[in-house]
């Protein structure tokens, strides 16, 4: 168990440092376009070569899923909105609000599939949208950090996360991890690509640095998260998961004070604090939920 609750950890740990990481190749030159690309691309290739070697090793034949691989560009949308976000913004402001996916994800529910929320969620939005204010620092309107542009391009990474979490936890179940994962990275290299055709066939900095920074990225955000995910989640079940997944907000302010020097207060502090006590407790909740109507379905 303790095992499998590092792996969970450590995925979601990998996936929170990688804002800081982007930031510091911003500042060699490269643009988020030519960033999320190579990531995307490399992350393609290293997750076709593991699916490819799977198929291979199962004796099993490959099936495209377009739904998968539309649901790809979500992703791809939502990656390149967050990662130019953190050109305007603080890396640490950007995960804040990346994290809005928590009560974003049951509006969208209660829009699209009529799933009315329930006082416990209503109540830990709200307090997730305090502990916001509070962690971004955004009533601070002399504070120079703040940029407008920036907020609604991290909040607009939010939108397309949370469509993209939504739609895909109800498709592709019947395909494996590797080939599902290398599908919706497919689809979201294609949509990068298409946003930024003008500015990548005109790009001075493919080189050899830029190959490195893709790679690096893609293994830390593209392949190790959802390995770890794929592996641990089943083992520890879906409460203790989604509790462990609100580590990447902790691992994204820490390396961005760390590696970048951004200033962290004690009232940010309170505010990320209120956000995760806010997203625990609405995860414990939903477990418990869940496990007492598997309880009262087995009676009965």
């Amino acid at each position: 168990m303790n095992k499998y609750i590092i792996i969970v950890a450590l995925g979601a740990l990998s996936f929170g440092m990688l804002s800081s990481f982007a930031k510091i190749a911003y500042g060699q030159g490269y643009s988020p376009a030519e960033i999320t690309l190579t990531q995307a691309l490399m992350g393609t290739l290293i997750l076709w070569t593991l699916a490819l070697i799977r198929n291979i090793k199962n004796g099993q034949k490959f099936q495209l899923n377009w739904n998968l691989l539309l649901a790809g560009c979500s992703m791809g949308s939502s990656a390149y909105a967050y990662y130019l976000s953190v050109a305007y913004i603080p890396a640490s402001l950007a995960i804040v609000l990346l994290m809005q996916i928590t009560w974003l994800s049951i509006l969208i529910e209660w829009l699209f599939f009529k799933k009315k929320p329930s006082y416990i969620e209503i109540g830990s939005s709200v307090f997730i949208i305090l502990g916001t204010i509070l962690a971004g620092n955004i009533l601070d309107l002399n504070n120079g950090n703040v940029s407008f542009k920036g907020i609604l391009l991290s909040l607009l990474a939010a939108l397309l996360y949370t469509l993209y979490i939504v739609f895909t936890s109800k498709i592709g179940k019947e395909t494996p991890m590797f080939e599902k994962s290398a599908l919706m990275t497919s689809g979201s290299a294609m949509i990068i690509f298409i946003i930024n055709f003008q500015a990548i066939t005109t790009s001075t900095h493919l080189d050899f640095g830029l190959l490195q920074w893709g790679t690096f990225l893609a293994i830390f955000g593209t392949v190790i998260p959802p390995v770890c995910f794929t592996f641990g989640m089943p083992k520890i079940g879906a409460g203790l998961s989604s509790v462990l997944l609100t580590l990447e907000l902790p691992a994204a302010v820490f390396c961005a004070h760390i590696i970048l020097g951004e200033k962290v207060t004690l009232l940010q502090i309170l505010g990320i604090a209120i956000m995760l006590g806010a997203i625990i407790y609405l995860n414990i909740s939903k477990a418990k939920k869940e496990k007492s109507i598997q309880t009262e379905t087995v009676a009965c």
